[in-house]
């Protein structure tokens, strides 16, 4: 019955923690796979393309030696370029993390084709950088060299041009993912002068923050970027940047992040979403944007419109590139870009001129040998009416509508044009104007051109903007769609606007279902809704038939700003005689996704942290029973987020306060990380509250696969190994240990740190398992295990008695006694040692990439520098050392123990308010406590004399936490300034 109680809990911990980990891993399936479909064209070279080695200065070649300068070319093009008599635009393409110098190839085989197009009267000359496809997203030590590589590749650039006729002085920069932060870094470096790049494209770029932040050299980079570009904004007017982000395709870098810092200048930038830009309409993944057709053609368009006819260079006039950007990537009016168009146009030709009093017309068109033109008086629909719009289904580059001044004529000789208003939409343009905006026209005239074989439509409808917005206020949070929120848009109108009313959290996620019925069967012209946002260019476009049933995902990038009251709209261009029927539902799944988005980065930092409450837990139990628990029941017992949340939610709120603010600055602390998020439009109330179960849950599962690996490994070993006595160390360090200790803190220094902590934990790992395999060995050996198979392992075991028939009834009870004592004490180390090397896996996973790095570029250098985990890795290697051949018995004669037990709470609280946007800030805090776990360890073979103050116990690291908290005094006052910086 005590059995069956005690499995009672287990199974429902393992049911709640696995619901747990089902909502985690449906948020990550949201993230990866439940998004739009590809519609982007793969981009094809007509030519073998080519890319010609630059020959760099041989100081420069000396200085990176691992990096390289390419041209671009193809064909002919290729053969005439590598003379490098060049006389084209020169264009430098950087590519990201990991990212090759040929996905430049795009970018030059389109603009080659675009320059046969124009005769070469322009044409320009793609340049490419190698970074050796280094892993800059998630080790930051080569961000700044990379930065001055580029700088040095500006220089030669240009010097190749020197002496021609139309010398470039300035390059524009295309920059891929991490190349466009580069890119932007430029401007930090003292010698950089900021007239050398004109006009900076970013595709796919993290502006705001580093998607995972591992070590201080990527976020102090990011910070000295972002800083420059706030303070230093006056001096960046000249400088025009766009910023392209991948939508909601592009999980490897949300399009949150790649949207440029808001500043009060917003002439010189611009950000937008692939899925908003014109003619393009599409989400790319991280890596499809450097190849996605339909971006790439709307990016060569802009840079041929950017042409100064005078120069032959980008132009200078930085409202001039502006306006170009917009063309092309905001707001596309269906007509080729011009600087100045004219103000009046002379409407002429041999068209016929038709007045149409009403307040809504249909005209089609088909094989139409005449054109004509079509007047709408305004005056009698003023009083009625407020707007006006118009639509055409021909997408070509002509203009089509007017407006007319003469106010007592059925004829206009001279109108303005007024298709610069249009918009270009996947299936036509359309025009909304509102009537008091143009108190002089007294007509509006379409143009209908005379067409051999083409069909075409034109409509055109009067209404009042009441009649055609609709409020739809969305569902709950809480809903779980349950709920729905439902519109039924009878009227026979063109356009409809729905305004979704509280919609403005990036929380927040829906499924919006549109369901068209039509009067008659005729053929007609597909429907356009549009999700538009707008305080960004994230808008979202989905082209359906009618009738048909159409499902679109509404969820947000970013979330309002605040002191802005605009709305985000459903606009639907509809058919006339349609009716539609729009349901919104909240969706979870998407939540989840959401969240996960958002906040996936922070998760290893709640696994931690739930981790290092259960080796409290652990450590409580081993003082009040003297047994150590297990993990996944002890963590069941001490990970609740009541221990840690309210404190932090506390001082976020308390942050508020003027006073607060001085007193927390007062002890030299930073920001906590939530109220940093929450300027940032990137925080909810509940969201560390469901990371933290979320952190448990993954916490309780890895902790799972981990008891099963351990035990599938020590099978494993069994089979083919001989197990080992288990005996019981009589000192922590031996002069081997010291040697290997020594030996790995030299690696540490001469070559990785991330290899020494890899070589210090497989080295842990190994012992784990063999203490595992004793432990096995030896419970099965007391329970009398009789198998042929473990008769070795019986034979070898020192607790075998070979003649037992031999031995009085008192002396097998003392032996008995004493194996059980000995396995119980195994049992217990290796619950405890499972905890640690739970905990230390996350830290070498997170330490990886710089490994990967390193290994990369061995061939080059021995030495990683700058190495974030030099530092980590020596002291971590002395803590292990220690910890590896620990026991609890030695444990349990800690005197600092009842402290050590209550540390891991307040850690777990400091990791949470400060280490969930800078992840390595957590190794430091491990380190910190360990140090002072393995240093009170005392059963060292030697005392040594340090600055003549008598014996203390052996100490082969400086480190100041650590010795912090040799005093429990000392380490209170000392903790809390560790995390400043």
């Amino acid at each position: 019955m005590g059995r069956a109680g005690r499995r009672l809990p287990a199974v429902a911990a393992a049911l709640f923690y696995g619901v747990l980990a089902a909502l985690v891993l449906l948020g990550v399936r949201d993230v990866l796979f439940l998004y739009e479909e590809n519609r982007c064209s793969m981009t094809y070279m007509y030519e073998y393309p080519e890319y010609l080695k630059i020959k760099l200065p041989k100081k420069t070649a000396r200085r990176y030696p691992v990096y390289e300068l390419y041209l671009y070319g193809e064909g002919n093009y290729a053969e005439e370029n590598k003379n490098l008599f060049l006389t084209g635009i020169p264009v430098l393409f950087l590519p990201g993390n990991a990212g090759s110098y040929k996905q430049v190839r795009s970018l030059g085989s389109i603009a080659l084709r675009k320059a046969e197009d124009v005769d070469f009267k322009y044409h320009f000359n793609f340049f490419s950088v190698n970074f050796n496809e280094e892993l800059v997203a998630l080790y930051g030590g080569s961000l700044q060299r990379q930065t001055k590589f580029v700088h040095e590749c500006i220089k030669v650039i240009l010097k190749l041009y020197r002496d021609r006729e139309f010398a470039p002085t300035s390059v524009a920069i295309v920059g891929h993912s991490m190349g466009g932060l580069v890119a932007r870094a430029l401007l930090t470096l003292k010698n950089f002068k900021p007239e050398l790049i004109n006009l900076l494209i970013t595709q796919a770029t993290p502006h705001v923050a580093p998607v995972m932040p591992l070590d201080k050299y990527l976020t102090d980079f990011y910070t000295a970027v972002n800083n420059h570009w706030i303070l230093k904004a006056q001096d960046l007017r000249n400088l025009t940047t766009l910023s392209v982000a991948g939508g909601f395709r592009d999980y490897q870098v949300r399009s949150g992040l790649a949207f440029l810092p808001r500043l009060s200048q917003h002439d010189s930038a611009l950000s937008v979403v692939s899925s908003a830009v014109p003619r393009a309409w599409a989400s790319t993944d991280h890596l499809s944007i450097v190849w996605c057709k339909e971006l790439i053609l709307a990016t060569i368009r802009a840079f041929f419109d950017l042409i100064d006819e005078n120069t032959r260079q980008i132009t200078e006039d930085p409202k001039k590139r502006m306006s170009v950007l917009n063309h092309h990537f905001v707001r596309h009016p269906a007509k080729i870009f011009e600087e100045n168009p004219e103000a009046f146009t002379e409407l002429t030709g041999a068209f016929t001129w038709i007045t149409v009093k009403a307040s809504k017309w249909t005209y089609s068109s088909y094989n139409d040998s005449d054109g004509k033109f079509f007047t709408f008086p305004l005056a009698s629909h003023r009083k009625s009416y407020s707007h006006v719009y118009c639509e055409n289904s021909m997408l070509d580059t002509s203009s089509w509508i007017y407006g007319c001044m003469n106010s007592n004529s059925s004829m206009c000789l001279e109108a303005t044009d007024l298709s610069w208003k249009a918009e270009l939409l996947p299936t036509t343009k359309v025009v909304i104007l509102q009537l008091q905006d143009y108190p002089s026209l007294s007509h509006i005239v379409i143009q209908a051109l005379p067409t051999v074989g083409n069909k075409y439509t034109l409509d055109c409808e009067f209404f009042k903007e009441d009649s055609r917005t609709v409020q739809l206020p969305v569902t709950h949070l809480f809903s779980f769609g349950l709920s729905s929120s439902k519109i039924l848009l009878n009227s026979t109108g063109l356009l409809y606007n729905v305004q979704l009313q509280h919609f403005n959290q990036i929380y927040q996620a829906f499924k919006i279902y549109i369901e068209g019925h039509c009067q008659s069967l005729k053929e007609r012209k597909a429907n356009v809704y549009r999700l538009h946002i707008p305080w960004s260019h994230e808008d979202s476009i989905f082209v359906a038939k009618v009738p048909s049933f159409t499902e679109i995902s509404a969820k947000l990038h970013t979330a309002q700003p605040q002191n802005d009251n605009r709305v985000p709209e459903l606009n639907i261009y509809s058919s006339s005689d349609c009716q539609y029927e729009i349901i919104l539902k909240t969706s979870p799944v998407q939540i989840l996704g959401q969240i996960i988005r958002f906040h996936a980065g922070a998760l290893p930092v709640y696994v931690v942290s739930n981790i290092l409450l259960t080796y409290g837990g652990q450590l409580s139990t081993l003082i009040s029973t003297g047994q150590c628990s297990d993990f996944s029941l002890e963590l069941v017992r001490t990970a609740k987020p009541y221990k840690v949340e309210p404190l932090i939610s506390i001082v976020v709120f308390l942050q508020r306060f003027h006073w607060f603010r001085v007193i927390w600055q007062s002890l030299s602390l930073p920001e906590v990380d939530a109220a940093v998020l929450s300027s940032q439009d990137a925080w909810f109330p509940l969201v560390s509250l469901i990371l933290f179960l979320f952190g448990t849950g993954i916490a309780y599962w890895s902790g799972v696969f981990f008891s099963i690996s351990l035990r599938l490994f020590s099978s494993l070993w069994l089979t083919l190994i001989r197990p080992t006595v288990l005996h019981k160390d009589k000192k922590l360090i031996t002069a081997r240990r010291l040697c290997e200790m020594l030996s790995l803190v030299l690696v540490s220094w001469t070559t990785c740190g991330a290899f020494a902590i890899f070589i210090i934990y497989l080295q842990y790992l190994f012992k784990v398992i063999k203490l595992h395999v004793n432990v096995r060995v030896e419970e099965k050996t007391l329970n009398g295990d009789s198998d042929p198979s473990k008769e070795t392992s019986r034979n070898s075991s020192i607790h075998t008695v070979k003649n037992q028939s031999s031995m009085d009834n008192t002396s097998k009870a003392t032996q008995l006694l004493s194996n059980s004592t000995t396995i119980a004490e195994a049992v217990n180390s290796l619950k405890m040692h499972v905890t640690i090397l739970n905990l230390f896996t996350w830290i070498v996973l997170l330490n990886l990439p710089s490994l990967i790095y390193w290994l990369k570029n061995l061939r080059y250098s021995v030495r990683l520098d700058p190495d974030p985990c030099r530092s980590t890795a020596i002291i971590l290697v002395c803590i292990l050392e220690i910890l590896m051949n620990s026991s609890t018995s030695e444990v349990k004669s800690s005197k600092l123990l009842k402290i050590a037990a209550k540390v891991p709470l307040p850690l777990s609280v400091a990791m949470l308010a400060f280490g969930r946007m800078h992840l390595y800030k957590f190794f430091r805090t491990l380190q910190a406590y360990f140090s002072g776990r393995g240093l009170d360890l005392r059963k060292f073979p030697a005392t040594f004399t340090v600055n003549n103050e008598g014996p203390r116990p052996v100490m082969f690291y400086s480190d100041p936490i650590a010795s912090a908290f040799a005093d429990y005094e000392e380490r209170r006052n000392s903790f809390p300034n560790y995390f400043k910086g």
